[in-house]
């Protein structure tokens, strides 16, 4: 007897694909293994980058083919009692398997793994020959449209027939993707030889609430025992061992249980650190070992809390980890590629790492993607991200017919089993926006029926996968995590602020609201919510290549549009602009910038206004706020915050500014009155700064509150000693500090007209006030600053500064420097910078940094660790860099809002 061999199927020279109908003698190469066919068709010149221009219409015949792979491999030698197995991590998406001429397999789910025994099947001597062919999951989802006609087809985004088959629904094409309908071997294929194996190692793990005890039980799933087969479990901690126990295998099963006092607990990244313990399990009979398996985990205590809230209607849903409150502000996932082979485990990590960077504690992966791949999970669970899982079901009313049913649950279960053990994944949902579907579509639901064969019977009857096969599936499988029945879900219906999540789209959707009232737009989590922008230009470059600077490089081309994929996406970037923000079309980078400035503003607003309104236990009245979206999967125009290529936009900067453990919070109101209802010429107009402070950390603190004016006309700075205020920051939730008047500008006060004793009317000069507020510590150290500008900023007088000063510091590591003896020369390369400092001589908003030597569109290495934030005369700020020297000042430019 022998350990179980894994051998991939990988060698890409080994494997070969064509389309059905061609001759066999056009077998071409693929690029890798594991694939798909759009990947290989451009590998082999068939097609062109469908990420550029208008090529994604150019094959979207692709999707309407059948394709076959082949693969050969020799035979490994097997031992008498072995079974050798074929596995199939994934296969995408309609797939019948042929092995030497046979028949092993049919595949019809994405994302099921599968498994076929081939003993019997391979050869002895010869070659082995697997071939592949993918049907097309479009024209057979079209023909069960049609086999379902009692059904309500429908849906948001793509077409209908998607929702009859189990594929990535945002292959099919979303409100920010092409439609690429992507087959072939996507994950990989292992050929697996063993006596006995290890088929499922998992756990559970409960900690108390003390925090001062916890309990792992451990268990494996034997396939092949024998008597006397036993499992040898282990725990270890960055190496050390921390407990072992030796089980007797009894009916495929074998369970230990472990106790600890003290455990070392995971936390998200910023409340502590994500140690990882590393259950291991060893598979053996009689001292002869079969098979190991091991997975890594995090000791939490991860809870969904619901309960009333003291002065206000509904409830909390607020995520508690080791009894921790946390307002969860992070982004919405998509996945990163439309072709998800393309994403490498370093650029999962950078993703998540930006992420962090941003001070972003929540993921939430979106139903319409996919399962994500374990590298994207491991880097959340090390750096302490939280995610919010979502079932794949997305924007429709899925079928409820018997075989797409048995379909679900067991693609439900195979997908918990894979990702129960990450610590990072403290929610599962069922759905993203079916319920929403369902209210706009006015399907049939009855709350008050609880009997789920009614649900079948019904114009809903997805209802059954929400709220019962899912519903079994988790209690099983992760019964510790919460299960939502979807998002949004909760109280009356989808758009109930006081109870479950929302997705708040009346901002850009639905009503278009102002971004500055977005305090009137929130809920006890919002998970959903967000403003277009364009990406980088060099993103737009890349998708330009072919374009002709006279037809196709300028905001409102065909080709840029193109490549935004939002219905009314013209009008209502437009409309979100001209309200805000003095705009040109040209020049292009400059149009691109006041779009990211204008999302950056609407982003920011809805952080700092959803914070304000997390006041402490009993008053979590938002609990959370989940940007749309942090990703892109190619290069175009959408909500997301970091576009294709992994080059933040400001809005990114934004976020991190307002997730920061401690910040200050500014919204200003205008009041008109008049003096009697016979007037329409006596008002007066009172401009007030409402004022408060946000602490995420755990700790209070004690702050004192500067406040400085700017008036934009005259240049007229003051510091107003009278409002200075100290105050308790307590821990975890917001404090408000004070509402006040903006104080005039003393050189403007001979041109207020006196009408009656409280009533006047005041040049518009007086309403150019920027408002500065910064949170010190008694030690007189800025631990916070916040800047607001008179909205919109289309009628802000915006002054021209004629000194904006840049300086490179040198890196701290930098600054011993070794000399040659007897001269002054450096023995080192020039000082590597570690941050610039910048100041300027008036307000300027929106300041941006820019490398304009030419190798910048090369060469991506320089980093600035802020952009799209404010300069204050009087004010020096400090970012940090990466990437540049000093002395590189004359390689940098800059931008801002009225240059």
């Amino acid at each position: 007897m022998a350990i179980r061999t894994i051998i991939p199927l990988d060698d890409k020279q080994r494997w070969t694909f064509r389309q059905a109908d061609c001759s066999p003698s056009e077998w071409m190469k693929v690029r890798d293994m594991p694939t798909n066919v759009h990947v290989d068709l451009l590998h082999n010149g068939i097609i062109s980058d469908p990420f550029i221009g208008k090529r994604e219409n150019e094959c979207q015949w692709v999707g309407e083919k059948t394709w076959v792979y082949r693969g050969t491999f020799p035979t490994p030698t097997v031992d008498s009692g072995e079974q050798t197995v074929l596995a199939f991590d994934g296969l995408d998406t309609y797939a019948t398997v042929v092995l030497n001429g046979q028949e092993i397999l049919r595949s019809k789910d994405m994302f099921i793994p599968e498994r076929v025994a081939v003993t019997t099947i391979l050869r002895s001597e010869e070659e082995n020959i697997l071939e592949i062919t993918f049907d097309s999951t479009y024209l057979i989802g079209k023909k069960l449209v049609e086999q379902h006609p009692d059904h309500s087809w429908g849906c948001w985004n793509g077409d209908p027939s998607r929702l009859a088959v189990r594929k990535a629904q945002y292959h099919y094409g979303w409100d920010w993707g092409p439609c690429l309908l992507t087959c072939g071997p996507w994950r990989p294929i292992k050929l697996e030889i063993y006596h006995s194996r290890i088929s499922d190692l998992y756990f559970t793990t409960e900690v108390g609430k003390s925090l001062r005890s916890a309990e792992v039980v451990a268990k494996a799933e034997v396939e092949g025992g024998g008597d006397g087969d036993e499992v040898i479990f282990e725990i270890s901690l960055e190496g050390k061992m921390i407990g072992i126990e030796r089980v007797t295998v009894e009916k495929c099963f074998a369970t230990a249980t472990f106790k600890s006092q003290n455990p070392i607990l995971w936390y998200p990244h910023t409340y502590g650190e994500q140690p990882l313990y590393v259950l291991s399990a060893t598979l053996c009979r009689k001292e002869v070992l079969l098979d190991t398996a091991s997975k890594r985990f995090g000791l939490r205590r991860a809870k969904v809390i619901q309960r009333k809230l003291d002065d206000a209607p509904g409830t909390t849903f607020l995520f508690e980890v080791n009894n921790i409150p946390i307002f969860c502000g992070g982004s919405n996932w998509i996945p990163a590629d439309s072709f998800t082979q393309s994403i490498s485990l370093k650029k999962y990590r950078d993703w998540v790492k930006l992420a962090v960077d941003g001070n972003q504690v929540m993921l939430r992966a979106w139903g319409g993607g996919i399962f994500e791949e374990q590298d994207f999970y491991e880097a959340c669970d090390e750096m302490g991200v939280l995610i919010w899982q979502d079932f794949l079901f997305a924007c429709g009313n899925y079928p409820a017919h018997e075989e797409f049913l048995d379909l679900v649950k067991r693609e439900a279960m195979e997908n918990v089993k894979l990702l129960r053990h990450h610590p990072s994944i403290v929610i599962w949902s069922g759905n993203n926006e079916d319920y929403q579907y369902r209210e706009t579509e006015n399907l049939e639901y009855d709350p008050n029926d609880q009997d789920p064969e009614n649900w079948l019977r019904t114009s809903f009857p997805a209802r059954y996968i929400y709220e019962k096969i899912l519903v079994d599936v988790t209690r099983e499988l992760v019964p510790g995590t919460y299960y939502h029945f979807g998002s949004p879900y909760g109280g009356v219906d989808t758009t109930d602020p006081h109870v479950g999540d929302i997705h708040q789209w009346n901002v850009w959707h639905g009503k278009q609201e102002k971004y500055q009232d977005f305090d009137q737009l929130t809920g006890r989590f919002v998970s959903e919510f967000g403003m277009e922008a364009f990406p980088d230009f060099a993103t737009v470059d890349s998708y330009l290549q072919d374009a002709s600077p006279n037809t196709d490089r300028y905001p409102q081309s065909s080709t840029v549009d193109f490549h935004n994929k939002a219905a009314g996406h013209e009008r209502r970037l437009a409309s979100y602009l001209a309200e805000n923000i003095p705009y040109t079309l040209e020049p292009f980078e400059q149009y691109i910038y006041c779009t990211q400035l204008m999302q950056a503003e609407c982003v920011s607003s809805a952080y700092k206004l959803c914070k304000r309104q997390w006041k402490g236990p009993g008053q979590e009245y938002c609990s959370g706020a989940l940007v749309w979206q942090l990703n892109d999967c190619w290069a175009c125009t959408s909500w997301s915050i970091v576009d294709y290529y992994l080059r933040p936009k400001l809005a990114y900067f934004a976020v991190k500014r307002e997730l920061q453990p401690i910040t200050v919070g500014l919204k200003r109101t205008v009041h008109t009155t008049f003096a009697d209802k016979y007037t329409r010429a006596f008002t007066k107009t009172v401009h007030k700064i409402e004022m408060w402070a946000c602490n995420l950390s755990l700790d209070p603190y004690d702050a004192v509150v500067h406040v400085k004016t700017c008036n934009l006309v005259t240049g007229e700075q003051k510091e107003h000693d009278n409002l200075f205020t100290s105050l308790l920051l307590l821990p975890n939730r917001s404090t408000e500090i004070s509402e006040f008047e903006i104080p005039e500008s003393e050189k403007h006060m001979d041109k207020v007209l006196k009408l009656t004793d409280d009533h006047t009317t005041r040049s518009e000069e007086e309403q150019q006030t920027v408002v500065v507020v910064y949170l010190c510590n008694e030690d007189g150290e800025q631990i916070a600053r916040a800047v607001n500008w008179p909205e919109p900023l289309k009628y802000a007088y915006l002054p021209k500064p004629k000194h904006i000063n840049l300086k490179l510091v040198p890196n701290v590591r930098d600054l011993n420097r070794t000399h040659a003896l007897g001269t002054g020369e450096d023995l080192k390369p020039p000082q590597t910078a570690g941050a610039i400092e910048i100041s300027s001589d008036v307000p300027v908003k929106g300041f941006v940094l820019e490398v304009v030597e030419p190798k910048w569109g090369e060469d991506h290495n320089v980093a600035f660790e802020d952009r799209g934030f404010d300069l204050i005369p009087g004010e020096v700020i400090s970012i940090g860099v990466r990437g540049l020297i000093c002395g590189d000042e004359k390689r940098l430019t800059a931008r801002y809002l009225g240059m």
